[in-house]
């Protein structure tokens, strides 16, 4: 293992991949710490030391590392930047012209990452107007503990205040949307993983330390290992896929012999990542997000009695129904076994004991309903297990949620395989071989 570190960096051009988004998560990580002018620093502390992982800014502060809590230039963080993404996907489906955008390749591509760019302006704009009002009039669905309901966070509250700090995280936002596209195009794996990745691990010892201090030895001991026993399952359930065998035919061009050769398909068991997890949360949170902004009695009293927590029975229900839902969803988007089925046929390919065209459709959709199922059930127990800790021990702080570790393993996966393709390609033994 040592020998495959030091590989890493003896390959210059690696090295300064490596470096480089070392770099740039530092400057995300300070910007997370860089508080808005205007606000309650004295509230911010008294914030930081009460939050849990409950209402709106327990999912949220996951994904900015703490920014929510600093109330810092990053408040959104790159959450924004992942919801246009996701919809810029969606839309995909449903709208020619971006459909259009998609099969052209990288002119294609870049008109899409354009238009993300303006929706995530628009969302940043959006939700940074709804929780400035939330923060001003200290709204309990924002904040998550009722000891915060009713406070000002911001003194002497006015339009020219609220208008300078909403452009201050819409240009926070912009600013975390060009970091990670900066590491994507001269880094190491994917920027806005990557960003998230640093941001929940960056809130992993804290709330370890804290679940400790509430939960007492035995019970961090017991909650230490369901969290490795979730990475291994992770690990596991991640690389595991359906590999359908392809043969291609063979055919004579000039004089010249093509085809004749075999490869597969993989098919990944969970083939939707954990994109529907952060759905099913995204919308559980929107209610309480609207209600943070909006004097709606009605939607309060009951975002506040069943949402807020996490631990009541009917968001365990919503959000494990949810999750397979989504997960069929997403899968359905991200493989087209029509468009595969046709890819097959027009490069003269063929899977074995099944005819090109329509009974390869059918074949490819069976199998991918088929490993779709094991998959959701996947997601649903990793995401609902520190749920159900949190309900049984009444435990607060929990360091290994289901959505953290997915997202951590995941992305280290996904770099790892990358870092060792560059190895590889350079004739370097490297971790995973």
């Amino acid at each position: 293992m040592l020998s495959r570190l030091r590989n890493m960096f003896r390959v210059a051009d690696l090295r300064n991949k490596i470096f480089f988004t070392v770099f740039v998560v530092l400057v995300y990580r300070l910007g997370t710490h860089v508080p808005v002018p205007y606000v309650d620093f004295a509230q911010i502390k008294a914030l930081q030391s009460a939050t849990t992982n409950s209402g709106v800014v327990g999912f949220l502060d996951l994904f900015s590392g703490g920014a929510i809590t600093s109330v810092s230039i990053f408040f959104l963080g790159i959450m924004p930047y992942i919801t246009a993404s996701i919809i810029m996907q969606l839309l995909g489906v449903v709208i020619p012209k971006l459909e259009q955008w998609q099969q052209e390749g990288q002119t294609g591509q870049k008109k899409i990452t354009q238009w993300t760019r303006y929706v995530t302006v628009g969302l940043a704009l959006v939700q940074s107007s709804g929780l400035v009002i939330a923060l001003h009039e200290g709204k309990r669905g924002l904040l998550g503990s009722a000891g915060f309901e009713g406070k000002d966070m911001i003194p002497g509250y006015n339009s020219y205040r609220a208008a300078l700090i909403v452009m201050t995280w819409v240009a926070g936002t912009a600013l975390v949307m060009w970091l990670a596209e900066l590491i994507t195009q001269r880094g190491v794996g994917n920027g806005m993983s990557i960003l998230i990745f640093a941001s929940v691990v960056s809130r992993m010892p804290a709330q370890g330390g804290a679940m400790f201090a509430e939960a007492g030895m035995f019970k961090g001991v017991v909650v230490c290992l369901v969290g490795v026993g979730m990475i291994v399952a992770i690990v596991y359930v991640e690389s595991g896929q359906r590999r359908i065998p392809v043969q291609f035919a063979k055919r004579v061009v000039g004089r010249r012999m093509y085809g004749g050769q075999s490869t597969y398909i993989p098919l990944k068991v969970n083939q939707s990542g954990v994109i529907p997890v952060i759905f099913a949360s995204s919308i559980l949170a929107f209610p309480a997000l609207i209600a943070s902004a909006t004097n709606w009695k009605g939607l309060q009293d009951f975002a506040n009695k069943n949402l807020l927590g996490n631990t009541t029975w009917i968001y365990i229900g919503l959000f494990a129904t949810m999750i397979l839902f989504f997960t069929y969803f997403y899968t359905a988007i991200a493989f087209n076994p029509q468009q595969q089925a046709d890819i097959i046929r027009k490069q003269g390919g063929f899977i074995p004991g099944i005819r090109p065209g329509p009974p390869t459709e059918k074949y490819l959709a069976k199998v991918l309903n088929r490993i779709t199922l094991p998959g959701s059930l996947f997601l649903m127990t990793i995401a609902l297990v520190p749920l159900l800790v949190f309900k049984l021990w009444d435990i607060s702080q929990f360091p290994f949620g289901g959505t953290a570790l997915l997202i951590t393993v995941g992305v280290a996966l996904e770099t790892m395989k990358q870092i060792d393709s560059q190895l590889m390609m350079r004739n370097y033994d490297g971790f995973l071989s």
